[in-house]
């Protein structure tokens, strides 16, 4: 199934809606019981996430009777979702806020993402910053724009290649078991800058605009990476797990290495893994 423009527009125009209703309202003013645990004290949940998912999916049944639609919260509650994102001909990746601990912590870093995936690909990508007011959209074969408040659109492209001395970028190292875990934080250091936003929407934003460089994830859940590595994609970049193999909506593991270009990421690999 193809998106035309007024699609795009209306799915962007329901993740500000759902934001403005479910999610700014919330912004520090979260009480000790709105916000709790899910796997450990930096993965949280809160009301925000929880409405803001359930209002978006609300009007993504009611526009699309027939599609599967993947959250974040959905899927810790019913498992069962996940899987079936392999064989949907159209579902709707949702995380209502990403960047939880940073929204919980008073931090204004986070934000709304969605992919569109049609028969098993990635048709389109979406992240919102409910702060500042645009968003990140990318579409399969039309490339990736900023969509400002106003309605203006300016198309993006990643950072021009560059010696990994002089490249900036993040490292979800966190979620990493050792040794890759101190081998990928030693070598950080081999790099001009580092990057840390807790928040892959606002990361994946500055990589696609040329800000950054690259960013390397362990965690392969579809709602984190799925709007962002589609975006890259579109803004000219290139992304592969850590075996060199495409990332696919189907994937849960193997790692994924965001870079400028293929020979970038050959160049990261091998840096940034070297022993």
């Amino acid at each position: 199934m193809r998106f035309d423009d007024n699609e795009i527009e209306w799915l962007a125009d329901l993740l500000a809606r759902a934001a403005e209703a479910e999610i700014m309202p919330r912004f520090r003013r979260l009480g000790d019981d709105a916000v709790r645990e899910k796997s450990s004290p930096v993965d949280l949940v809160t009301e925000a996430d929880i409405n803001a998912e359930r209002a978006i999916t609300k009007e993504l049944k009611a526009h699309y009777p027939d599609a599967l639609v993947v959250g974040e919260e959905a899927c810790a509650e019913d498992p069962s979702l996940l899987p079936a994102l392999d064989d949907a001909g159209l579902a709707f990746t949702v995380d209502p806020v990403d960047g939880t601990f940073n929204f919980a912590s008073g931090v204004p870093l986070f934000g709304v993402m969605l992919s569109v995936v049609s028969e098993g690909e990635v048709v389109a990508g979406i992240i919102h910053d409910p702060v500042g007011g645009g968003w990140l959209i990318g579409a399969k074969g039309a490339g990736s724009h900023i969509r400002a408040p106003d309605g203006g659109l300016s198309r993006v492209r990643v950072a021009p290649p560059a010696a990994v001395s002089e490249m900036s970028g993040s490292i979800s190292w966190q979620f990493m078991a050792e040794p890759e875990r101190s081998v990928l934080a030693r070598n950080h250091a081999k790099c001009r800058a580092a990057i840390g936003y807790r928040c892959a929407a606002h990361e994946y934003r500055l990589i696609a605009t040329g800000h950054a460089h690259f960013a390397v994830y362990s965690k392969l859940m579809p709602w984190d990476h799925l709007p962002g590595t589609l975006i890259h994609r579109e803004a000219g970049g290139y992304v592969a797990r850590f075996d060199g193999s495409a990332y696919e909506p189907q994937h849960r593991e193997g790692g994924l290495l965001v870079a400028p270009d293929k020979e970038s990421w050959q160049a990261l690999r091998a840096e940034l893994w070297a022993r």
